[in-house]
């Protein structure tokens, strides 16, 4: 599935769950504890828009409580806080009723337009526009764009079978760097 998500709902968001007023409206009206929106707080621009994404989808497929989606959150708020300053001078002070409408429009609002479930030849024309990135600028072959495709099992399965030798660098640069114990 290709999903877009307009650039004006993550920016709205990323007020909702930064500002005093948004931080209010989610624990007296959404009923939010501390804790969940401390992190809301964590997620940065991409990261909400990902949450979006799957919350489309989610309508898309008419998902129940019993279905699970899983994203990654790409950044975090602290890389927007000059960001959230400039919205504060372009669309004013956060209010409460900025809370309530963006929370209500950008997020509950979220309708299942701009997405398409797609087809093979979907994914593979999608594939091919890697053509120019990896072909012409960075000089790799046709051959190994096309494994990408073709070859999983050189490939994707590949990637896969590094898991546990890459959980272990993980784990020897968190001791390393000792950002676990900090937490």
């Amino acid at each position: 599935m290709a999903i877009a998500i307009d650039d004006e709902d993550s920016q709205r968001l990323l007020r909702l769950f930064n500002c005093e007023a948004g931080r209010r409206y989610l624990a007296e009206e959404v009923g939010l504890d501390a804790e969940q929106i401390e992190k809301l707080s964590w997620l940065g621009i991409s990261g909400i828009a990902n949450v979006l994404c799957c919350i489309k989808m989610a309508k898309y497929y008419e998902f129940t409580a019993d279905d699970v989606l899983c994203t990654v959150l790409t950044d975090s708020a602290a890389m927007y806080q000059s960001r959230i300053e400039e919205l504060n001078e372009q669309y004013g002070a956060y209010s409460d009723r900025a809370a309530a409408i963006d929370h209500q429009l950008h997020m509950l609002g979220l309708k299942t337009d701009n997405l398409l479930e797609l087809t093979y030849a979907d994914r593979k024309r999608i594939h091919n526009l890697k053509y120019y990135t990896w072909v012409e600028q960075q000089g790799r072959t046709v051959e190994d764009l096309n494994a990408l495709w073709y070859d999983t099992e050189g490939t994707w399965d590949a990637v896969h079978a590094q898991a546990d030798e890459l959980d272990e660098l993980i784990r020897a640069f968190n001791d390393a760097t000792g950002v676990l114990k900090a937490m």
